[in-house]
């Protein structure tokens, strides 16, 4: 495959080699959340949480329970769960002032005979400027993996629903590559405390520390020597990413410069980086057929009612559109002739969390990374990509995209989305505003 870029990373990437049946799409919430419950029960040597958080709701109860239960039976088993630091002392965007889950979690340790630690990893001082975005959970010689956080609502406790991936895939060499990582990149640093025990430090008594472990993140990498390199057979290679041109961002780029039929990318907040722009336009310029799938704004998780008070983080699905919006019209002579296909999706009250690519027959990528400024420049981030070198892996790669393009629906023009004289009243007038002040710009970068 011709490189286009002169440090190309992606024929240096060693990967674990993969049989077909080692990888499992799961349909959905609902059966990603009996999935997990499931392997927790049946864990005999490990299981590692890896979250943005676990939310304390009955689906997060759920969890921690089956957690507990599980180490109750088996003592000898090693459970670890990891959550962001600064999200979990929070309490939710809008609610007031709430103690956040680092208050439940103390409570089950309290509560329990048993031991589930719960560590918190603070990438940053602030939560505005980075955040622990690893997904991905191991047990024993599995690894599930899925953009989803720990909550009713991506767990599809209930009614509604947070539309994300989902993975199982069996490999022992993947399982412990993301093991060692959490146990020596994360656990072992002093920036890193438990977040179920009383009287955690401050956030400020570890200003240094913190900075340690960010500058130490930025050259850290999965272990990888028990891959191969790209041999022509079916693998995964777990890449991991964080701050300015960072492993991951490049790979994602490169994957984007070595398409040469189909491109199909899915993101949740359509806020493209400004190099996967161009990338974007040059795989255009090369004939590619594109595919992208966002969800309407009234499918994002920041999607508030106009009949509902307004509060500013309402505004950030109108912002996404209006970037949505402006794409569009640039390209409108390429959505003419069917080159470039724009995809909203949209199911009811449900929301869309899906991020990813599929590239020719060959490449798709896991990964929580929403392709926006901030994944790749400030948050810390993972991503799985599987090598399809023979299209030994293509029946399950077509069922998961089938599944997900059937409530979308193709934007013929860009005067389908709407602009700001559409949007409510206090939506308008505060876009309006920072716009005025000249802050929109800003927004887009951390947002």
């Amino acid at each position: 495959m011709p490189s286009f870029f002169k440090r190309s990373l992606l024929p240096k990437l060693r990967g674990f080699p993969l049989s077909t049946d080692a990888i499992e799409v799961l349909s959905g919430a609902d059966a990603y959340r009996r999935c997990l419950l499931e392997k927790i029960a049946q864990a005999t040597r490990r299981i590692y949480i890896v979250a943005l958080y676990l939310q304390q709701d009955e689906a997060g109860q759920e969890i921690y329970d089956a957690l507990h239960a599980a180490k109750a039976a088996r003592p000898e088993l090693d459970i670890v769960v990891i959550v962001d630091w600064l999200r979990a002392q929070r309490g939710l965007i809008g609610a007031g002032k709430q103690p956040g889950n680092s208050a439940w979690y103390q409570a089950m340790t309290q509560s329990h005979a048993s031991e589930v630690p719960v560590y918190g990893v603070p990438v940053q001082t602030r939560e505005l400027f980075g955040v622990l975005h690893l997904k991905g959970f191991v047990i024993d010689d599995s690894v599930l993996y899925s953009g989803a956080s720990l909550n009713n609502v991506y767990l599809h406790k209930f009614d509604k629903y947070r539309y994300d991936r989902y993975h199982l895939i069996h490999s022992k060499p993947l399982a412990d590559s993301m093991q060692h990582l959490v146990e020596h990149g994360l656990i072992a640093s002093k920036a890193v405390h438990r977040l179920d025990l009383p009287n955690p430090p401050t956030t400020r008594s570890l200003r240094n520390d913190i900075g340690d472990l960010r500058s130490r993140l930025k050259h850290a990498a999965y272990d990888t020597t028990a891959g191969q390199l790209p041999n022509g057979h079916l693998s995964v290679s777990p890449l991991l990413g964080v701050g300015k041109n960072n492993p991951l961002s490049r790979v994602i780029l490169e994957l984007i410069a070595s398409a040469q039929h189909q491109l199909t990318i899915c993101t949740p907040y359509f806020n493209l980086p400004l190099p996967v722009t161009r990338e974007i336009n040059r795989a255009l310029a090369r004939g590619v057929k594109i595919d992208i799938i966002v969800g309407d704004k009234t499918a994002n998780d920041f999607y508030i009612p106009p009949s509902e008070p307004f509060k500013v983080i309402a505004a950030l699905p109108y912002l996404y559109e209006i970037s949505l919006r402006r794409f569009a019209k640039r390209h409108q002579p390429m959505i003419d002739s069917g080159q470039l296909n724009l995809h909203l999706w949209h199911d009811g009250d449900n929301t869309y969390h899906l991020k990813g690519m599929w590239v020719d027959e060959r490449y798709t990528l896991l990964t929580g990374n929403n392709l926006n400024p901030r994944a790749f420049r400030l948050d810390l981030e993972n991503a799985l990509l599987i090598d399809d070198p023979k299209r030994e892996w293509q029946v399950p790669r077509r069922v998961e995209l089938a599944e997900i393009f059937q409530h979308t629906t193709r934007i013929d023009r860009y005067q389908a989305l709407q602009t700001l004289l559409d949007y409510p009243e206090a939506v308008g007038k505060f876009l309006r505003r920072v716009s005025r002040v000249r802050i929109e710009r800003l927004l887009y970068r951390i947002l």
